[in-house]
């Protein structure tokens, strides 16, 4: 108990001094998200992945708070998804890249032992889409960092449930890591957590959820991992319909994500971010209690219907979709291929 407050801390502290630290390389890097309306850095990500494995690693090495061999290899493999997530910051990859190494990642920790070979095949393919959508979560100021917060939470409930210490203390260490992310990525962020840091949260967090619930029930597992990702997979599901809709091309960005249409309906930027992140609050308590059998499983029917009522609501709204503003320099180049052309 000790142990993981002090390792809570540590990690919060060390999160937030490297997240500040490594914003001027990122800048001179040209390691940038430059969707916004103005370049963000993004190696706050590398930041929550280095202290993580650091802090975590740390309690394994001395014995102190041993991970386990599962969540040990869960630890090495998720930092590799986040080297290949630093590749997808510095360089452009394919999304079928990012999803071919996501899966191939997921079919390294499932426990087949538990789970069957059916159920993992399942497992994977959760693991997959979990990942990829909380990625999708990285288009807001905080929102990835506070929905990674609080269901890192849920999931360390549930493993505390489970009496798997080795995962809850590493949970509670990527909640810490993360909330010090959160101190430079709070609207108006000074760095950003990118595919590194949002790949690598989503991974650990998915896998985890699979983990406490191995050996369980098709069915209910899939109620409590659907409520603590409820989020992610609304934000996933409503870019889907969304584009379809209106026929434009599904890998194309575009200002369409949840906290987008928020802001269109009035929201600040800070108060769309409160808002999902209550939602995500609301859906993973009740995972936690459906996992920890205080509540019946249809508890997560209510989760699934708000969530697909809103998203209903949301792509009927047929929210228009803006162009990015072009900034002085796009327009000087601009301007430079007509004179040239």
């Amino acid at each position: 108990m000790l142990y993981g407050i002090a390792a809570a801390t540590a990690a919060l502290l060390l999160a937030a001094v490297l997240a500040a630290a490594l914003r001027l390389p990122a800048l001179r890097a040209g390691i940038l998200d430059r969707r916004r309306q103005r370049p963000l850095p993004l190696l706050g990500g590398l930041a929550v992945v280095v202290v993580t494995c650091l802090v975590a690693g740390m309690g394994e090495w001395t014995r102190v708070a041993p991970l386990g061999q599962g969540v040990g290899r869960l630890l090495v493999v998720a930092a590799g998804v986040a080297g290949l997530g630093l590749v997808a910051d510095v360089w452009r990859l394919r999304a079928r890249v990012l999803v071919t190494g996501t899966a191939v990642a997921a079919a390294w920790v499932v426990p087949y032992d538990e789970t069957g070979v059916p159920g993992g095949l399942l497992a994977i393919g959760w693991i997959v889409v979990a990942t990829l959508a909380f990625k999708g979560l990285d288009h807001a100021d905080g929102l990835a960092g506070t929905v990674g917060v609080v269901t890192a939470f849920g999931a360390g409930a549930c493993a505390a449930a489970e009496v798997m210490d080795g995962l809850a203390v590493l949970l509670s260490v990527v909640a810490a890591a993360l909330t010090g992310f959160l101190m430079h990525n709070w609207h108006p962020a000074r760095v950003g957590l990118g595919a590194c840091g949002s790949l690598f949260t989503g991974f650990v967090l998915s896998s985890s959820v699979v983990f406490t619930r191995a050996g369980y029930a098709i069915g209910p597992s899939a109620a409590v991992v659907f409520c603590l990702g409820a989020v992610a997979v609304a934000d996933a599901l409503l870019v889907v319909l969304a584009r379809g809709v209106a026929r434009r091309p599904l890998l194309r960005r575009g200002p369409d994500h949840l906290a987008h249409r928020m802001r269109w309906l009035g929201l600040t930027p800070q108060g769309s971010v409160v808002l999902l992140g209550a939602a995500s609050f609301s859906s993973v308590l009740v995972g936690v209690l459906v996992h920890a059998g205080w509540t019946g499983d249809g508890a997560a029917l209510w989760v699934a219907g708000a969530v697909l009522a809103v998203v209903l609501v949301l792509v009927l709204l047929r929210m228009p979709v803006q162009q990015p503003r072009r900034t002085a320099s796009t327009q000087v180049s601009g301007s430079l291929r007509v004179r040239n052309g």
